[in-house]
């Protein structure tokens, strides 16, 4: 749709867009289910009336008693396809709005998304959308309905007399006011409850996440301290909450439905008086009966209304998430030279950590970034995956900004193997064939190989088809890079980026992973973050990121030359590549 749906609950009903047949036959549904349960009434008034009058016989009382079943039938038949329709158009609502979310954090840039913690963002997608069920399927439908039926017993009320339609009223202007009182007091705590919620969720998240680190280095006290006070802050902020509303909310409760308070006096007095017959008496006071039901369920409705309003409020945050802007066609890219212009970036929008970062990678080359950490080597891998948009300056493909080409065709050409990788709760085969999904078992194990993983994979209880568990908590952080690797070899993506893509791997298996890398990315344009530095000693330019600036670039040769800081990094590795050598030796001869 062009035009954003005005107001919170036209957004709420827009979500439900796909929806709308269902919703709206289940709204008629409702409004005749409903509407049927007076039909009982108006028998009951007319058998009254044949015996006041002394014209009752079995024949006249079957009929209104059959009526009466019939419109009761009917009653439950229209409340069971209401329901139907309402819960099923709810859970295709709720499915949506959880893929649009998922997609939109697949388009947003990688930090708009890594503000919000895990907590917050499982708070929001699993229970807070789940939350939206019970409106969707009840409020929305029975609610029209029990709007109807209050509507039409008041004007059924003013039928018989306009002054017992009045008399139900009566406890209106209170009941009104408690309810009032109960949102203003209540209305201030949300944005509260939203935070204490999303704390909670996300310190039980970094609790269960977090047991090995907790475990290992003794801080089971206090981190679980941590864990029970954000559980015993929630509670009892919650508590107090409902405390300060609790007067107010159970007055309104109780004296918004009370049609009886008035009516059944005044239908009595009337009655009394002549004005009414003892029929239209008895029909006042159960079409005052029949109201009851109706507006304690539009009292709950309008609590529940309340909070999905915010619920709806905090998912359109989510679903209006600013998105990487894209064209629709592809570009058309000469080659798969990489070029940075000017490239300038920050995370908050105040301090940068690129400065005007100019960098050509041609096409078939290997470029290796180093420098001390936090000098944006990362950082700039990951504007040329465009997890992020360039501050200022641009990055360019072939001659075209990556920006003026779609996601879809950029992440094609990029291979991005990072340094904690994530493994799926699927098999190792199907972690693997991520890489490319049309792959044959045989390619896939193929680039196992040539990653080193089959002979690790093999080991396992079910080889590839071993589930590889949640987040790859089955496997160890080496093994994780390898088959990440694999992806990576799978993919076969003309350009490739290696964030320290081997600091996990063991010693033996490294220098077999340099050599298949090296094979397997000829003629790619190949992008390396190392740390160690022999890793790329013979790359064709070695560019040193110091503070955001490029410090020097070169061949090994020419930076041991021409760059102090280089050079010192070259010492300190060969003297710690020279210890850890040394330390195997010794360890060897103890053995």
């Amino acid at each position: 749709m062009n035009s954003k749906p005005k107001g919170w609950f036209g957004q709420m009903l827009g979500l439900a867009e796909n929806c709308k047949p269902k919703m709206i036959w289940s709204v008629i549904l409702s409004v005749i289910s409903i509407s049927s349960g007076l039909v009982p009434f108006y028998c009951m008034y007319r058998v009254i009336g044949e015996f006041v009058a002394k014209t009752a016989d079995s024949a006249g009382i079957t009929r209104w008693c059959i009526i009466a079943l019939a419109a009761f039938a009917l009653k439950v038949a229209c409340f069971s396809f209401s329901t139907a329709l309402s819960h099923s158009a709810a859970y295709e609502v709720l499915e949506s709005i959880r893929r649009r979310i998922a997609d939109r954090f697949l388009h947003a840039p990688l930090g708009t998304v890594q503000e919000h913690s895990i907590g917050e963002i499982k708070n929001i997608i699993v229970d807070k959308t789940e939350n939206m069920e019970p409106p969707l399927a009840h409020m929305v439908p029975e609610g029209s309905g029990h709007i109807v039926l209050p509507i039409v017993s008041f004007i059924a009320l003013i039928a018989i007399d306009w002054r017992i339609a009045l008399a139900a009223l009566a406890t209106f202007p209170a009941a009104f006011i408690c309810m009032g009182l109960t949102f203003k007091i209540s209305g201030k705590n949300f944005d509260k409850y939203n935070q204490s919620n999303s704390y909670m969720n996300s310190a039980i998240v970094e609790y269960i996440e977090g047991i090995e680190v907790i475990k290992a280095f003794g801080r089971t006290g206090v981190s679980y301290e941590k864990f029970s006070d954000a559980i015993t802050d929630y509670k009892t902020f919650v508590v107090k909450w409902m405390q300060s509303t609790w007067v107010t909310m159970k007055l309104a409760f109780a004296l918004f439905p009370s049609t009886m308070v008035g009516v059944l006096p005044m239908s009595l007095y009337l009655w009394t008086k002549g004005s009414v017959t003892a029929a239209e008496a008895a029909l006042a006071v159960m079409m005052s009966i029949s109201m009851v039901g109706s507006l304690a369920k539009l009292e709950v409705f309008s609590e529940n209304m309340r909070q999905l309003k915010n619920t709806v409020l905090e998912l359109m945050g989510y679903l209006e998430m600013k998105e990487l802007p894209e064209p629709q066609n592809r570009a058309e890219v000469k080659g798969f030279d990489i070029s940075l212009e000017n490239v300038r970036f920050s995370y908050s929008g105040k301090d940068e950590v690129l400065h005007g970062i100019d960098l050509s990678l041609p096409q078939g080359s290997f470029t290796a970034l180093v420098g001390p950490s936090g000098g944006g080597k990362s950082t700039v891998a990951k504007m040329i995956a465009r997890f992020w948009d360039v501050t200022g300056g641009s990055v360019k493909i072939g001659g075209v900004d990556i920006k003026d080409m779609p996601l879809s065709q950029l992440t094609g050409y990029i291979s991005y193997v990072a340094q904690d990788n994530f493994l799926f709760r699927t098999s190792v085969m199907e972690n693997i064939r991520l890489g490319r999904p049309s792959a044959s078992d045989e390619e896939v194990k193929a680039a196992a190989r040539a990653a080193q993983c089959e002979e690790f994979i093999m080991k396992l209880p079910q080889g590839y088809n071993t589930q590889a568990g949640e987040a790859g908590k089955r496997l160890s952080g080496g093994e994780k890079q390898r088959i990440a690797i694999a992806r990576m070899i799978l993919k076969d993506a003309p350009i490739v980026v290696l964030d320290e893509a081997t600091a996990f791997t063991d010693p033996e298996n490294e220098d077999k992973i340099q050599r298949s890398i090296a094979e397997l990315t000829k003629g790619k344009t190949l992008l390396v973050i190392a740390h160690r530095l022999s890793t790329i000693a013979k790359a064709d330019n070695i560019v040193l990121l110091k503070d955001g600036h490029i410090e020097a670039q070169g061949t090994q040769k020419e930076l041991l030359k021409n760059s102090p800081l280089y050079a010192s990094m070259w010492a300190a590795h060969i003297g710690a590549k020279s210890r850890s050598v040394i330390k195997g030796k010794e360890v060897a001869k103890v053995v």
